[in-house]
């Protein structure tokens, strides 16, 4: 377990949560989704069922993993990864098709966080764990995640965002040429779902 400070200088506890402790979380982990991504650039207008669906398939996936912050006694940020070959096909088929070994990925899922919290080192926190525990799994080579891609003149995009290129670079992640995996989820701008398309961002695991 790690520590960084709150918004009030409350601590502010990172642990990585595996097994039941993982199962556990999932209806904390499903609110953050639902109330982070609504806003840009994923605009996602989530259901409670779809999210039950998707985080009990992604928790009972061998190798999963969730590094939670709380704040006290509430869940103000997570992010998730667990190996690629036990994602959607949606994420495995780019890779397939640009010749990696996909059993070698090592996949960051979502990364959620409060705007309360944010610009206090938990961007870090939850990248340093999920690669320490895709080092301790072993077998990878790779980290990846991917983003969305919004065009530049999309009539809900903030004037003041900011991405976070320039903080991925830092890590070490680069975006894969070729790529791209399309997702599909309901915006909260649009009557059903769309396709959207998603980069992929790589670093090296070596030592």
């Amino acid at each position: 377990m790690k520590t960084a400070r709150g918004t009030e200088g409350t601590a502010v506890s990172v642990s990585s949560l595996t097994g039941p402790s993982l199962v556990a979380a999932l209806p904390e982990l499903a609110r953050l989704r639902m109330t982070v991504f609504r806003d840009w650039p994923y605009l996602y207008d989530g259901t409670l069922a779809y999210e039950e669906a998707y985080l009990a398939k992604f928790a009972a996936a061998k190798g999963a993993v969730c590094i939670a912050a709380y704040d006290g006694p509430c869940m103000v940020g997570a992010s998730t990864g667990g190996p690629l070959v036990e994602t959607d096909a949606e994420f495995i088929l780019p890779f397939e098709a640009a010749g990696y070994d996909t059993s070698k990925v090592f996949y960051c899922g979502e990364s959620v966080l409060l705007g309360s919290h944010r610009g206090h080192g938990l961007g870090h926190a939850f990248f340093d764990g999920r690669e320490a525990h895709a080092r301790a799994f072993g077998g990878f080579d790779w980290s990846s995640f991917c983003r969305v891609v919004r065009p530049d003149d999309h009539p809900l995009k903030p004037n003041a965002y900011q991405p976070l290129d320039l903080f991925w670079r830092k890590r070490g992640y680069s975006p894969v040429e070729g790529v791209v995996a399309t997702y599909a989820w309901k915006d909260i701008d649009q009557a059903a779902e769309t396709e959207h398309p998603m980069q992929f961002w790589m670093k090296s695991l070596a030592p």
